[in-house]
């Protein structure tokens, strides 16, 4: 499999490693428009061809599918361009900006029948495939309530760097530059994870956003710092089940960490996941009378680099797909309406 790596930005590296390590894999092109940035970045990963921009890419065309990894507001159109010249997609989160971009990708891929997935890079955490596997098996029981997290301090501290100086920080602040804040940015991962463990799509949803003030006027440099810093929603689930799902760039003291605890009548299950280490905890059987918790040990699962290969080898779509993209995207813009309109909305 010949897979093309568009745009060359940090988490471009993540994508270049892990297809690089699969067997039959190899990557045969970058492309970004920053000419310093492809060059260097092909020299790192042993990449042999360099183009800048994906029309020049396709114009060789010696390649089967596109890992994109562009900014958020870039996806629709080049992966559109992508798909339209047949080739497969593997697309980083969020799919698109809003739920009809994110629309017409999935349907144009899935009526040209070319592989497409996205990064919801959460799926690789083993703990949550063992988390869904026990929910869905019935242990414990009929969900009735379920909590999700997602927290992260950079804001607070210099751990990942300065966002007051670092362009890589500051247009994740900026609305113009094509963010949508945390809830675009890292709450397709809170959605996705928590939706996934507690083995239910949403229903209905009501969000609140929240924009702090971090600088004068809100302002640094060419950078409106206007994007949500913060949200808090509450949630219902296909299967009844109520519960909240809250993320935040202020969480000081957490670098990187999600949570997910899912209640049902027979027991609950919890996943703590940070950037070092995972755990799946769970109260089941005898246990809910004492309110012992028992850690679980997993093994590793096939990561969504490992799917997408293994998607195109069999010609068959895995998840997470476009569609499922698609249908967060749309919960994400339902969460916009509802902090402007301050009532729930039915997904």
């Amino acid at each position: 499999m010949r897979i093309l790596i568009l745009g060359t930005g940090g988490m471009a590296n993540q994508h270049a490693k892990h297809f690089a390590a699969i067997e039959g894999v190899t990557l045969v092109g970058g492309v970004d428009v920053d000419p310093a940035r492809v060059e260097a970045f092909n020299a790192a990963h042993n990449i042999e061809r360099g183009f800048g921009s994906l029309d020049a890419a396709l114009a060789w065309g010696e390649f089967d599918a596109v890992a994109n990894v562009t900014p958020d507001s870039i996806h629709y159109p080049t992966t559109m361009t992508a798909l339209k010249a047949g080739k497969h997609v593997f697309c980083e989160k969020p799919l698109a900006t809003d739920h009809t971009k994110a629309m017409e990708m999935t349907e144009t891929a899935e009526r040209l029948g070319l592989i497409n997935m996205v990064n919801l890079t959460y799926r690789n955490v083993a703990q949550l495939q063992k988390a869904r596997e026990i929910v869905q098996s019935g242990q414990v029981g009929k969900v009735k309530h379920f909590e999700a997290s997602y927290l992260q301090s950079w804001l607070v501290s210099k751990a990942w760097g300065d966002w007051r100086t670092e362009s890589q920080w500051l247009w994740r602040l900026s609305k113009k530059h094509g963010s949508n804040g945390v809830l675009g940015d890292i709450g397709v991962h809170i959605l996705d994870f928590a939706t996934y463990g507690a083995g239910s799509d949403f229903s209905n949803v009501f969000c609140r956003l929240e924009t702090f003030e971090k600088a004068e006027n809100n302002k640094i440099g060419e950078y409106d710092l206007d994007a949500n810093d913060s949200f808090a929603m509450t949630a219902q689930l296909e299967s009844g089940a109520l519960g909240v799902v809250h993320a935040t760039r202020w969480a000081t003291g957490h670098f990187n960490e999600l949570r997910l605890r899912v209640y049902g009548d027979k027991g609950a299950i919890e996943v703590q996941h940070r950037h070092d280490w995972s755990k799946l905890l769970t109260c089941l059987g005898d246990d809910i009378e004492t309110g012992t918790w028992t850690e679980v040990d997993v093994d590793p699962v096939p990561t969504n680099y490992m799917r997408f290969v293994e998607a195109f080898r069999a010609g068959k779509n895995l998840e997470p797909s476009f569609r499922h993209a698609t249908n967060i995207q749309k919960v994400l813009d339902l969460a916009t309406v509802t902090e402007r309109d301050r009532t729930e909305h039915k997904v």
